[in-house]
């Protein structure tokens, strides 16, 4: 069962990283695409992902079923700028952890990775609605900055509408061209 989790999560981790890489080069941000989660190499990420591996969904949702949170996602939460979970800071005038806005760059990142998660995860399911339908879902209880929160629903809702040419077309045009 071991081999064939470590192969399954070895698979099923390249084939995101490729559509990332693939979607961020559509997108102009090619060091982005190239650089994405490689912390997911790391030993404190790569042997969750094997041992909670399903193949439907992410091993950070098991792990946290089982143990009560995920080691794994708490590491690469903290080493990966496109995951909107990073962007919070100790406000003084607050005295509270607040979320904080995110750089364009790793918002395309994020919208990159929400696309190739929901390719990964729906296989012949997918359609361009799917990473709208789930970023919709967890809205209620999210921790994100308001514009950032904006911005990657504008695209997910322009990708559900208009598809992934015209979307891609959009981004290059009016967001990483600056």
């Amino acid at each position: 069962m071991l081999i064939k989790n470590f192969f399954g999560h070895l698979k099923t981790v390249l084939h995101h990283r490729h559509l990332v890489m693939w979607h961020c080069f559509r997108a102009g941000i090619l060091k982005r695409g190239l650089l994405h989660d490689l912390s997911k190499f790391s030993p404190t990420e790569f042997i969750p992902g094997v041992l909670y591996f399903q193949g439907n969904r992410s091993p950070n949702e098991k792990e946290r079923e089982i143990e009560g949170y995920s080691k794994a996602w708490i590491h690469h939460k903290g080493r990966n700028r496109h995951h909107f979970e990073y962007w919070t800071d100790y406000n003084p005038k607050t005295r509270r952890i607040e979320p904080v806005p995110m750089p364009d760059d790793y918002i395309v990142e994020m919208f990159c990775d929400r696309l190739s998660a929901s390719k990964t995860y729906n296989k012949e399911k997918y359609n361009d609605s799917c990473p709208l339908e789930y970023f919709t879902r967890g809205k209620t209880h999210r921790f994100i900055e308001k514009n950032t929160a904006r911005k990657i629903e504008f695209l997910l809702r322009m990708l559900a509408d208009k598809g992934e040419d015209y979307t891609f077309r959009y981004i290059r045009k009016h967001i990483t061209r600056k």
